[in-house]
């Protein structure tokens, strides 16, 4: 098994393919080289608008898939020679050799700061902060989005149901109704972040050293003619291994050919882990079948459920008494229903003029939590003196000062900088290498679990905004407006707060 999570995509293609991007980067891209401005350093921020599941906060997770990616990416010889046979309207090839020959020579240089993977985040915190030239920062939009959105999606539900589930064991069940490969090895990796305990994923398990689990499904109970010999053959062949799958006709006969298929299992000098049930009416069946292993005498027989299973139902069959103690969720985890996708964005925020200032850029609309806030941005977490957090504050570290201060719901608060703290975004690529190596896949599991358990007791903890970059975004705001409504929205430079 690997001691640290690499990135999947390296692993099963040999490669990070620099063309798993939108048409649209690369034109820009093209269009930054044409003109010159391609080495100009710029600052963009990956954040998410709303938490997913109504849970006030996500459990960030991708980010050593990004670091990974970003480090090995490469434009091959075969993604050059296809870019050159893309054309304009008019016929033209869509971009110059000179261009094609840059990007063969491209190697990455951005640096990247990132919280730890496993971190809860809250919504506008920068979970990734990519700073360096324009036109590498911008190419990595859509890969960094993709790389990111989803694993933290599924990383958020994930801590969610483990936390409905209590102590007992998770297993993510969801590969079949994964929205194909790539899909289904990122929740995997993702889920175990976010506390499951292991995985049916064989593939997961290869790459990433998850525990990989599962025993047999319907179809092999219905290639007897009766259920008891299905059970009787795989216990054969697997004795150490046997949690019988109990309603594949009647659940409560099923329970009863798993006591037959355990007693012979235990004359044979091995004892039958457990029963499943997959289907009906969970906690009126485990109720049931947990009486009839009791008095049978296989009091230790686990019951494990996975049916239709996710944090609203795991807790509702807690709640009501049921004894199943292994939980076994698919689609509601794999595919982070309700929720189609995570709001996540990737927005320029500064760009350095010829003097060496900073010239700070915002993204106007009329939807307000579509705005963005220029600056170069950091949050600071405060601690009190048994290191837990007491607040978040969103600055800017670029700003020649600060007020360290922000408002909440009643009132300003202000903080003391060199109060016991830690700042989320942490250097792990520099010049386009990393910092440090991958932590082990466990430690990162293990944060995040803390993290989830620590704020999401924490329904009103305080998110601030420092008033300074409230300031600045408000004037860089109504500087904007007043261009707009003049007829005249070019971007601004002399006029823009600058640091």
């Amino acid at each position: 098994m690997h001691d640290q999570p690499m990135a999947f995509l390296g692993q099963l293609y040999g490669r990070a393919p620099a063309l798993l991007t939108d048409l649209y980067q690369l034109t820009m891209a093209y269009a930054h080289w044409h003109n010159g401005g391609h080495e100009r350093e710029a600052v963009f921020h990956l954040f998410f608008r709303d938490a997913p599941f109504d849970n006030g906060f996500a459990i960030a997770c991708g980010v050593e898939t990004v670091l990974d990616y970003v480090e090995r990416m490469r434009f091959e010889a075969a993604d050059i020679d296809y870019l050159a046979t893309l054309e304009d309207t008019a016929g033209n090839p869509l971009f110059a050799r000179g261009f094609l020959d840059y990007l063969a020579d491209l190697r990455f240089s951005v640096d990247i700061d990132a919280v730890p993977e496993g971190t809860a985040v809250f919504a506008h915190q920068p979970m990734l902060r990519v700073r360096g030239p324009i036109l590498q920062a911008q190419l990595l939009e859509t890969v960094l989005l993709n790389l990111m959105n989803f694993p933290t999606l599924v990383a958020t539900k994930a801590a969610r149901i483990a936390h409905a589930a209590g102590d007992d064991p998770v297993l993510d069940f969801g590969l079949r109704k994964a929205q194909g490969i790539d899909g289904g090895v990122s929740a995997s990796r993702a889920a175990y972040i976010g506390g499951c305990a292991g995985t049916s994923n064989v593939l997961a398990g290869q790459l990433f050293g998850i525990p990989v689990s599962g025993t047999h499904a319907h179809g092999w109970v219905m290639a007897f003619d009766d259920e008891i010999d299905a059970f009787d053959a795989y216990a054969d062949a697997l004795p150490d291994n046997c949690i019988f799958l109990v309603d594949t006709y009647d659940t409560v006969q099923g329970v009863e050919n798993a006591i037959r298929a355990g007693r012979r299992l235990r004359a044979a000098g091995h004892e039958m882990a457990g029963i499943r049930l997959d289907s009906g009416d969970l906690a009126e069946l485990s109720r049931t079948a947990r009486r009839m292993l009791d008095a049978a005498g296989f009091e230790s027989t686990r019951i494990a459920a996975s049916s239709s299973l996710d944090e609203r139902v795991i807790a509702d069959l807690r709640a009501r008494g049921a004894p199943i103690v292994l939980w076994g969720v698919g689609t509601q985890l794999t595919t982070a229903q309700p929720d189609a996708a995570l709001d996540g964005v990737y927005k320029l925020a500064a760009i350095r003029n010829d003097d060496g200032r900073w010239s700070y850029r915002m993204k106007l609309s009329d939807t307000p939590g579509k705005l963005t806030r220029p600056g170069v941005h950091q949050v600071r977490r405060f601690l009190d003196e048994e290191g837990a957090p007491v607040a978040d504050l969103l600055f800017d570290e670029a700003a020649p000062e600060t007020a360290w201060a922000g408002d909440t719901a009643d009132g300003a608060r202000a903080f003391d900088p060199d109060a016991p703290h830690r700042d989320l975004l942490q250097p792990a690529l520099e010049g386009g290498a990393r910092v440090a190596e991958a932590p082990v896949l466990a430690a990162v599991r293990g944060h995040a679990r803390g993290e989830f358990a620590a704020f999401r007791a924490r329904p009103d903890y305080p998110v601030l905004v420092d008033r300074y970059l409230d300031e600045s975004t408000n004037a860089l705001h109504a500087w904007l407006r007043e261009r707009i409504e003049r007829g005249a929205a070019a971007a601004p430079e002399s006029e823009a707060r600058e640091v």
